[in-house]
């Protein structure tokens, strides 16, 4: 009896041992298995750099909706950024277009045309005479004035009074301008100029110059001293009367007279009736 319980209680030990071993042997394949897979991973490393790489990882691994976000937020600050930029932008300031000259010509009005005077006389002719450097007939335009004529004479000769000429008058034609000589004087009563010479001969008290009976002066007799005496005729004019009788003759007729320089139409027109041939 007493061996057949210390049998089994021998085989009851290898038993638990059995046991106690298989359960080992498993728990050891076990470990070997998680070593084994456990040896495909890196060493782990510190705490804290762990912790900072996982929290930048968290940071930045927004997922999808996180990354349309993103990209709406960046669409809106172009968008902005463009309207910034064309507000800003500068706005050229556009210029007004000239006048045009050929409009404004074409609308000008066109002035009426100024009628031409009629009959008036293309130049004027006048005399001058006394101290003027040509003495003579001139010709000047119609409106010209005496300072014209005396001009168009060669000017006024030293030591000419001017006093009493006008020399703004507008002149005509046919006028007569005396330049620094003293008016005629009158003729004296009882000279046998004006008075009459008895009838039929050359008394001493008659102008041999005249003709008798009629008190006008003879011109192809007469000398300067008589016909300065002349109405209108100074010692200028009386010399180219004396002149002219000598250049070309005796004169025919009173109306050659007007030959005579300084003697213009009016003059000859007063003298008509004082002298004789």
């Amino acid at each position: 009896m007493a061996s057949t319980d210390g049998g089994d209680l021998a085989r009851n030990r290898l038993g638990a041992i059995a046991r106690t071993a298989g359960r080992v042997g498993a728990e050891m394949r076990e470990a070997d298995e998680v070593a084994g897979t456990a040896g495909e991973y890196d060493e782990p490393e510190p705490y804290p750099s762990r912790l900072t790489e996982r929290i930048a990882a968290a940071r930045w691994a927004t997922g999808h909706r996180g990354s349309v976000a993103l990209a709406g937020v960046a669409v809106l600050a172009v968008v902005i950024a463009l309207g910034v930029v064309w507000r800003d932008r500068p706005v050229p300031e556009p210029v007004p277009p000239l006048p045009s000259v050929d409009s404004v010509v074409a609308t000008a009005p066109v002035p009426p045309p100024v009628p031409e005077p009629e009959n008036l006389p293309a130049d004027l002719v006048v005399s001058v005479v006394g101290l003027v450097h040509r003495p003579g007939l001139v010709t000047t335009a119609p409106g010209a004035r005496v300072a014209d004529a005396l001009d168009a004479a060669g000017g006024v000769a030293p030591g000419a009074d001017l006093v009493g000429l006008n020399l703004a008058r507008r002149i005509a034609d046919g006028d007569q301008i005396v330049v620094g000589l003293s008016p005629p004087q009158p003729i004296p009563h009882g000279s046998g100029v004006s008075g009459a010479a008895p009838q039929g001969g050359d008394g001493p008290d008659g102008d041999a110059g005249g003709v008798p009976g009629q008190g006008k002066i003879d011109l192809n007799a007469a000398d300067e001293a008589t016909l300065d005496s002349l109405p209108g005729v100074g010692p200028v004019t009386a010399a180219s009367i004396v002149a002219f009788r000598q250049a070309n003759g005796p004169f025919a007729d009173v109306e050659q007279l007007g030959e005579v320089d300084g003697i213009g139409p009016a003059r000859l027109a007063r003298l008509r009736e004082l002298v004789t041939v």
